[in-house]
């Protein structure tokens, strides 16, 4: 086994979580958030996740919480959740990204946040995981240079289902978003 290898397994091992093979999502649940799937040593996501639930992901060793949720939307309750990242001490983002109208400007400082070593490990979620599939989606090809088949197929492992995100997405990648 490779340094890098064991590493990555231990880093999954102290976060308490199954350290994944890259591209393989491994679902499991998560009290207090739906649709918990882990996507490598430094990426979990999910969808509706409450408050309560934040000391558990600090005590997993998350150092971040991207929340992809708009503050109107039913069951999302930003403040109650920016307030339970403070007292955990966790950085907590506030992104909010519209499925009906979904803004560049929200994939930019969404790479941004994801791609910082001190933000890692980051806990992203949005209210089901299809707005958290899509911009990760567009990280994958943009950031790690995946082809957009299988960062695709590991956008509906997460919980991509949406065709008007998908297409989105693909028309970010496709030129419609900030050059590479």
């Amino acid at each position: 086994m490779s340094y890098s290898i064991r590493v990555a397994a231990a880093a999954g091992v102290v976060l308490g979580m199954c350290a994944t093979a890259m591209g393989q999502v491994a679902k499991r649940d998560y009290p207090g958030v739906q649709n918990f799937s882990r996507v490598d040593a430094t990426i979990a996501c999910g969808g509706a996740t409450t408050p309560e639930a934040v000391h558990s992901l600090k005590a997993e060793g998350f150092t971040s919480i991207v929340n992809l949720r708009a503050a109107d939307e039913p069951g999302a309750n930003v403040d109650a959740e920016a307030a339970a990242a403070a007292k955990a001490q966790i950085q907590y983002f506030h992104l909010p990204f519209k499925s009906g109208a979904p803004d560049t400007a929200v994939v930019g400082r969404f790479l941004t946040v994801v791609s910082e070593p001190r933000n890692q490990p980051v806990f992203i979620h949005c209210a089901t995981a299809n707005r958290v599939a899509t911009l990760w989606l567009i990280k994958r090809v943009r950031l790690d240079r995946w082809t957009v088949e299988k960062a695709l197929e590991e956008a509906q492992a997460i919980g991509l289902t949406s065709e008007p995100l998908r297409r989105f997405a693909l028309d970010y990648l496709a030129g419609s978003g900030p050059p590479r």
